[in-house]
């Protein structure tokens, strides 16, 4: 379905979305620190409900015109599977960042914090690391097998997995290159520091390039009974 729009319209499509999408991670990060009085479960489940419920909206309204990806890990999957060239694969990933980068300065400008800014918040460790690649093994998975057995529910899926990966993944379920590297640029609740981005983005694309093998043996297996 989105072959009838023009790349220029999927580009922007992805960009507006992911742009959309970090506005509601940052800003529902800073709205939830503010409101919950030093709690941070309060402030994490608000995190949470807003992560989780625009990722339904945007790959509902977006779905359509672009695939809905705002994931540079999403696209390189779907280019290994031939969906998407790889021409513009690229332009979709850049894109994305264009939009991630968009997303995070409009918190900022919401909140009254600075625009730039580096984020202080360490994410490091074994621990982290493994949690970012079940994270996106978990998401590119739901989507390969949301995509193949229930195309209709992928927006409610994938909302739904993130919004649960928030809370049994110690990193709290970046599972999104364009994300990590934005998320660095904030140094609010949602931030993380830039030297431990690079981590996060290796465990992210491993657990997707996983994710890729196991769903293709899971499928090849039914289709040769």
């Amino acid at each position: 379905m989105t072959e009838r729009f023009s790349a220029p319209r999927r580009l922007a499509a992805e960009a507006l979305g992911t742009a959309l999408l970090l506005a509601a991670v940052v800003g529902s990060g800073i709205m939830g620190e503010r409101l919950a009085g030093g709690n941070v479960a309060i402030a994490l489940l608000a995190n949470t409900a807003a992560t989780g419920t625009m990722l339904f909206v945007l790959i509902t309204v977006f779905g359509s015109i672009s695939g809905g990806h705002f994931n540079p890990a999403v696209s390189v999957v779907a280019a290994l599977q031939r969906g998407l060239s790889w021409k513009l694969c690229v332009a979709y990933v850049a894109a994305q960042m264009a939009g991630a980068f968009a997303g995070v300065a409009s918190a900022h400008l919401m909140f009254e914090l600075p625009i730039v800014q580096f984020s202080l918040k360490q994410r490091s460790g074994a621990a982290q690391f493994v949690a970012e690649f079940i994270a996106t093994f978990g998401l590119i998975a739901t989507i390969l097998l949301t995509v193949k057995f229930a195309p209709s529910r992928v927006a409610a899926a994938v909302g739904s997995y993130i919004a649960a990966a928030y809370w049994f993944t110690a990193s709290t379920s970046f599972a999104n290159p364009a994300v990590t590297l934005a998320r660095s640029l904030t140094d609010t609740f949602a931030g993380i520091r830039p030297v431990d981005a690079p981590a996060f983005i290796l465990a992210q694309f491993g657990g997707a390039l996983v994710a890729l093998l196991a769903v293709s043996w899971l499928l090849s297996s039914r289709s040769r009974h």
